[in-house]
């Protein structure tokens, strides 16, 4: 009988992957989205010093997946500030994510990082609708539909 845990997402935890790891998913995802037509300008508008960028979303990555507790920000109102969000976007930005993981060469690794990357977008997205449209139904999770 096949065990029911076998599809268990794996947890953060440091040996799921190495800092050097996460560094790279990152970095090459980043590098990916900056040269995207739609998702470029977004990111460029905004991000002034990407260095120091890069440096918070290493340590919210090693947060997800290591379990390192070096994160400290609030991504949700500053993402909830921008007007130009739209369903495209988050499309994207998961489907760059997830061709960026998939390049990585660790599947237990690419696995949680997908799950999380889905439910921050899900999240995300079904905030945003409900600060820009409050009495529309909400459309279902991006890159799902």
């Amino acid at each position: 009988m096949p065990d029911p845990t076998d599809n268990a997402l794996p947890l953060p935890a440091p040996d799921l992957c190495s800092e050097d790891e996460v560094t790279r998913l990152v970095h090459d995802f980043y590098a990916r989205v900056r040269e995207e037509p739609r998702l470029g300008p977004v990111f460029t508008a905004r991000i002034h010093d990407w260095e120091a960028h890069l440096a918070q979303l290493v340590d919210f990555w090693s947060a997800m997946l290591r379990g390192t507790r070096r994160f400290n920000g609030a991504p949700m109102p500053k993402h909830m500030a921008m007007d130009e969000l739209d369903r495209d976007l988050f499309d994207r930005w998961l489907a760059l994510f997830r061709q960026t993981t998939a390049e990585g060469g660790n599947v237990p690794m690419q696995r949680l990082a997908d799950d999380v990357a889905e439910r921050i977008a899900d999240t995300f997205w079904r905030r945003f609708q409900m600060l820009r449209w409050p009495s529309l139904p909400m459309a279902g999770r991006p890159g799902l539909n």
